[in-house]
């Protein structure tokens, strides 16, 4: 009998060594994609590797990747890790990947969601798939992009959510979409607005952006800096190096600048007590929009503060948004309906 008791006790013990979590932070959401599709894995058999090795428990089942070659490298060459409760994760690089995730209604339209992070982490639980809890429930597909973190090479997340347009394009047909626009918070509101006036091509251009609390000019007066040098590298050594480069990336990264005629319609939110981004970021796109008579929408709340993202009452009782929250839903899902 005792030898009976020892032997359960100890397939017990071995059972919750092997259910322990191995993950340190989750989201409040179940919510999982039905696909994650690395984009630089050389093979099937690395990506599944990695599926299993990264610290992220927002992925699908199985792992699929497009084995592409990386252009420009990024230097990051540590472990992906993530160091908070809101998803943010560090390092980014090798393991750059998109969750997809299909709705059990769809109306024939997409996102490509950028999460924020001031192109230093990626936050994409509040700004990733809390976003894509909402989107789906709507009948949106989405795509949420784990973008490479530049360390001062600029062209890499762009080129990431550039290669995922492409592919959601060429898919389009096969999932019933018509439509794919591109959504962006903070920083990676600065490289949602970047993917709508920085694009290539018809494959590379959203049919419409959603920018909320977005970074658009990173120098002063009123850019976010640490952004722009997370991005573009380091000013003052830049200028040193080779002032003319310098000042031609800083030029490109002002985004507000960069707005034409041709600039997808555009829906922003923010809130007019910021602290980290300051508002004139959105009003400065905004008027650019106004003025090359691109259809726009502005909405500028009074609390919110920064990162309020989609971490609404569903997920978090203490929304920073607060009353303001049906508001925004209400409008964005309007203003989303005409598109």
């Amino acid at each position: 009998m005792k030898k009976t008791i020892l032997i359960i006790s100890l397939l017990c013990l071995v059972f919750n060594l092997q259910a322990k979590p191995k993950y340190k932070y989750y989201p409040n959401t179940d919510l999982r994609p039905d696909r994650t599709i690395f984009l630089y894995m050389p093979t099937a058999k690395e990506a599944k590797k990695a599926l299993k090795s990264i610290p992220d428990p927002v992925h699908a089942k199985k792992a699929e990747t497009l084995a592409l070659t990386m252009a420009v490298e990024s230097g990051l060459d540590d472990p992906e890790t993530m160091f908070d409760p809101n998803g943010a994760t560090l390092n980014i690089n090798k393991t750059a990947r998109f969750d997809l995730y299909f709705p059990k209604n769809p109306n024939g339209k997409m996102f490509v969601v950028c999460p924020g992070g001031g192109y230093n982490c990626v936050c994409h639980y509040i700004e990733g798939v809390y976003a894509a809890d909402w989107l789906t429930e709507h009948g949106y597909t989405v795509a949420v992009v784990k973008y490479r973190l530049p360390n001062g090479h600029h062209s890499i997340p762009l080129t990431d959510v550039q290669t995922v347009f492409r592919y959601c394009r060429e898919h389009s047909a096969e999932w019933g979409v018509e439509k794919i626009g591109v959504m962006g918070f903070s920083a990676g509101g600065h490289l949602a607005a970047s993917a709508s006036v920085l694009y290539d091509d018809a494959a590379t251009r959203p049919d419409f952006s959603v920018l909320v609390y977005p970074v658009i000019s990173v120098t002063e007066p009123f850019g976010h800096v640490y952004t722009g040098q997370k991005l573009i590298g380091n000013y003052d050594q830049l200028r040193a190096e080779n002032p003319e480069e310098c000042e031609r990336l800083i030029e490109r990264y002002q985004l507000h600048e960069r707005v034409t005629a041709d600039t997808p319609p555009t829906f922003m939110v923010l809130s007019s007590d910021d602290k980290e981004v300051n508002p004139l970021n959105s009003l400065a796109y905004y008027n650019a929009l106004a003025a090359n008579h691109v259809p726009s929408e502005i909405h500028i709340y009074q609390h919110g503060i920064h990162g309020f993202g989609f971490d609404y009452y569903k997920f978090n009782p203490n929304d920073w948004l607060g009353a303001a929250r049906d508001n925004f839903f209400e409008a964005l899902e309007r203003w989303l309906n005409n598109r």
